[in-house]
Parts: structure tokens; sequence; C-alpha cells
């Protein structure tokens, strides 16, 4: 399978006291996000989508939030793990998509910004990043923010050390030589004779 996809979700409720981390910014607002890291939703979420897309967990499995070691955590912590399991698995980033929904406070204003840091974390182009943002108008969660993100992946052609048939073989009777080879082997067929172009007997 050339592309996959994966999804990710997080969700984090508003806590005083606490700075507010999002996209790998620090945000000035009231109120921080709640998490046994530093509670950056949407980085959550955009680990959880490219762990999903090659099928390797969730952030949980690697960071489980009782181990002190990711108590207050830099959530580009987690990001860099993901991209490690994507190459891995023999896959690079096509594109991320997210959406973020939180009443405050109003990320428009510095989504380009956003956008920018998360390329840099994730090692692409800024045109490969969309960050969306709603109110969760009617839903009675002004106190919570969440974030869904879906990752495009693809394959990479060919994955650090493995080399093509053309890299090996040097030219056609090479190429003849091992298949020739494999058929005696496998099959039990005689290797084919060569001919040759000219009669030996007519050469004086």
């Amino acid at each position: 399978m050339d592309t996959r996809i994966g999804f990710g979700y997080d969700s984090h409720v508003f806590k005083p006291g606490v700075p507010l981390h999002i996209g790998g910014l620090t945000l000035e607002h009231a109120e921080g996000l709640a998490g046994h890291s530093d509670g950056d939703v949407l980085l959550h979420a955009i680990t959880d989508a490219l762990l999903g897309a090659v099928a390797a967990g969730d952030i949980g499995t690697f960071f489980p939030p009782n181990d002190p070691r990711w108590k207050d955590a830099d959530s580009a912590i987690f990001v860099g793990l993901a991209i490690e399991e994507l190459q891995h698995a023999g896959y690079r980033i096509v594109n991320i998509d997210t959406t973020l929904i939180l009443a405050q406070p109003k990320i428009a204003p510095i989504a380009e910004e956003m956008r920018a840091r998360v390329a840099d974390l994730l090692g692409v182009e800024l045109d490969q990043v969309s960050i969306k943002a709603k109110t969760p108008e009617g839903l009675n969660l002004d106190g919570t923010a969440q974030c869904h993100a879906v990752a495009l992946v693809e394959r990479v052609q060919e994955p650090e050390g493995l080399k093509s048939m053309s890299d090996v073989i040097e030219n056609q009777r090479q190429l003849e030589d091992v298949v020739d080879d494999l058929l005696a082997s496998v099959h039990g067929v005689q290797k084919r004779k060569i001919q040759p172009v000219y009669d030996t007997e007519d050469i004086t």
C-alpha cells in the first residue's frame, strides 16, 4: 500500500494557573490546558494521527500519563517520536489537516504562525499543514479544547538500506544468469546454453 491515512483526537479542560500551549506556541490567555504533559491538544492529536497511519499504537503507548518522566513535558518530544516511527515504517508525510474546537482564544489571528511552527516540527513545507478552528457552539463545552487531526502519508520509494534490482544487476546478461539460477535451483530447469551469433567452424 503506497498511501495510508491516520486519524487523531485529543481534548483537555482549561485550568487556571498554567500556561496555554497549542501547536508548539505559548499563547496569552487566562487559563492553560490541564494535562500530565504541557497539554498541547493540537500536537497530541497530530501525534496520534501519525502513529495511527502506520498502526504504531497511540501517544499513551509510548508516553503513559502515570510516568513521572513526562510530567510537564514539551509535546514536541511526542511529535518527534511519531515521526521516527513513521520513518521506521518507510513512510513520509504528505499533508496534515487539523481542526481545533474551542471557545477561546481566537485561533485565526495566529493560525499562520501556528502552521509555520507545526510545519517546522514535522519537517515539512507550510502548504502541507492545515489548521482550522471552530467554536463548540451549543455543546456546553466552553471549558474544553478539542482537536481532530488527519494525516496522509506515503511510502518512501526505496526505504533506506534497500536497493533496487537495477542497482544490483549491472547488465542484461547478469539478469539472465540470475533468472537461470533461480529456475535451476527451484524448478530443476536446466540453464540455457548461450548460442554463439556465428558459426565457429567457418572461422579460418
